[in-house]
């Protein structure tokens, strides 16, 4: 099997102050975490999308202490889940009057759920939304629908959220059409998290490197294969691939 990506090639995020320095205009952040890594083994265009994105971030304490074990290009201190790069952005973007944020993704409902928080913690900003149709492809038809959302919006702040992997080869395949200048970031369950419809773990599980095990059992039967075969072979992804 053909290998896809290396842990110890890839240009990492290393800490939520490098996080800050990002510039502006027109950058895709990616996250990536174990469950990632172990679809971009596979899937091509994943890994691309992946390696080849304006800056990668860590979410998982497994990445980061992957990075530090094979001694790779990017050593990562912490870890910098998508939640924190989403506060990151809303809040600075907030601080300004008239700025405008998009989120394209997920249902009406959570959509609208989404709308209604924004409202309130994040007053000064004007909110537009997408939801796409609920299937494992779009067509041209669809794609071409999307796009002319997001370049008629022409937002100063852009959310991807479809899920890993789907949110992040799709903006990578459609980069070039998007006639944007703003920061990008492919985050589908911080969707959820912020609409209020998946409770993201507490705080001391967060702290703890446990969040995955606060998902795994919160919803054991939709994700014992991901956590528990997939971090087995992560480490195995790890040892075989570096």
């Amino acid at each position: 099997m053909k290998i896809m990506l290396k842990l110890r090639n890839l240009h990492i995020v290393e800490s939520k102050e490098e996080l800050r320095q990002i510039p502006e205009g027109k950058t895709l952040i990616n996250t990536i975490n174990a469950h990632s890594y172990n679809v971009a083994q596979k899937d091509v265009l994943f890994a691309e999308a992946l390696a080849k994105g304006d800056y990668l971030i860590p979410d998982g304490a497994s990445i980061v202490k992957a990075c530090r074990w094979r001694k790779g290009l990017s050593r990562p201190t912490e870890r910098i889940a998508g939640w924190d790069l989403f506060e990151m952005e809303m809040g600075r973007l907030n601080e300004q009057v008239g700025k405008t944020v998009m989120f394209m993704g997920s249902s009406e409902k959570v959509l609208g759920l989404v709308r209604q928080r924004c409202k309130v913690d994040y007053p000064n900003l004007m909110v537009e939304t997408y939801s796409p149709p609920y299937k494992p492809e779009f067509s041209d038809e669809d794609n071409r629908l999307i796009i002319e959302a997001i370049n008629h919006a022409n937002p100063d702040l852009l959310w991807i959220g479809m899920t890993a992997p789907k949110q992040e080869k799709w903006t990578y395949s459609h980069w070039e059409q998007l006639q944007i200048h703003c920061h990008v970031g492919t985050i589908g369950a911080v969707f959820d998290f912020f609409a209020g419809t998946v409770k993201r773990a507490p705080l001391w599980w967060q702290k703890n490197s446990l969040e995955w095990l606060y998902r795994l059992l919160k919803e054991p039967r939709r994700m014992w294969r991901r956590y528990i075969i997939g971090n087995v072979k992560f480490l195995w992804n790890i040892i075989k691939t570096g």
